[in-house]
């Protein structure tokens, strides 16, 4: 008999010891192990693609509101001001155009420089037998941006049947911008129409804030200060510089259009000097206002009047031209008041 070592069973196989973290173990099996990813992969992907949307939230929260650009509303009409000058220009070289135009092709050419639907046009009357002697702009009125209305006042020579020759009508004119915002150019919309002369185009003389006008006096120096500026202004004759007060410049009229000048009459702003006074030096600073009448005399003009309004100032003894004024000074209305 033979004798088999019975074989016991191995023992069982001790897992390896885990070290001691302090932290607390659990065992997950594999199912669970895949079910924690896939949690873990989606919400990953989940802040993925909700990112943009939730930053897009906070900032639109947090920006200011951006405004938006409206249309603009177009300009209202309004009183015509320093921008209205160029229509004025033109349309008074437009009725110059017009008022002369027949049935010749240059006319058509001419008149189409204003208003291009001239050219299609036929007229019936000759061309020139109409002449527009001058035209100024009277009135202006803006419609709208870039659109005027312009009165024309045009004194007409010629043989129009009843009318008498050199009189003076008035036309209106439609004048439009062209070039957008940068207006480049200026056309007619349509053509003139003869219109009444407009209201209030004529009235009283304005009274002016000047004393009563009387001879110039030799013996007034003021008067010998103005006679010497204006015979250097209007004749080229003496140095004008003598004349001026310190600080004021002005220049001659080139070339001179009179030979001589003589002031005729002279009255003082308000009260003026008091009796006397005028023949007495003045004291530093002093100044005077003066409405000056005066006669031109040239080549081929005899006694043209003229008015200058003049400031002078007293220095050293003597009178100096410290202003040639733009306008005579008006009287204050008794219904006025100052503002």
């Amino acid at each position: 008999m033979k004798w088999r070592r019975k074989e016991e069973p191995a023992p069982p196989m001790e897992e390896p010891a885990v070290p001691d973290t302090g932290w607390a173990t659990t065992s997950m099996s594999t199912g669970a192990m895949a079910n924690w990813t896939a949690v873990v992969r989606w919400s990953a992907w989940g802040l993925l693609l909700t990112g943009p949307l939730l930053g897009g939230l906070a900032l639109a929260s947090t920006a200011q509101p951006v405004a938006v650009p409206t249309r603009a509303e177009a300009p209202r009409a309004q009183p015509a001001s320093s921008d209205a000058v160029a229509p004025a220009g033109f349309a008074e070289l437009y009725v110059a155009a017009y008022v002369k135009a027949g049935d010749s092709d240059a006319d058509a050419q001419e008149l189409a420089a204003y208003y291009p639907a001239a050219r299609s046009m036929s007229w019936s009357a000759e061309g020139g037998a109409e002449r527009a002697e001058s035209a100024s702009a009277v009135q202006v009125r803006q419609i709208e941006g870039g659109y005027w209305s312009v009165t024309v006042a045009a004194r007409i020579t010629g043989s129009s049947k009843g009318t008498k020759s050199g009189s003076v009508r008035y036309f209106q004119v439609p004048v439009r911008a062209t070039g957008g915002r940068g207006t480049s150019g200026w056309t007619a919309a349509a053509l003139p129409a003869e219109v009444a002369a407009p209201t209030g185009s004529k009235g009283a003389a304005p009274e002016l804030s000047y004393g009563a006008g009387h001879a110039p006096l030799d013996s007034d120096p003021a008067v010998q200060t103005v006679r010497g500026f204006l015979a250097a202004y209007l004749t080229g004759g003496g140095e004008l510089d003598r004349y001026l007060s310190p600080g004021t410049t002005l220049h001659a009229v080139r070339p001179a259009p009179y030979t001589a000048v003589t002031v005729t009459q002279i009255a003082d702003h308000g009260q003026g000097p008091a009796e006397g006074a005028e023949k007495q030096t003045p004291p530093d600073g002093v100044q005077r206002q003066l409405l000056v009448d005066v006669e031109g005399d040239g080549k081929h003009t005899g006694g043209r009047p003229m008015t200058y309004a003049i400031e002078l100032r007293a220095r050293d003894g003597r009178w100096e031209v410290a202003a040639l004024e733009a306008a005579p000074a008006l009287a204050t209305s008794p219904n006025s008041s100052d503002s």
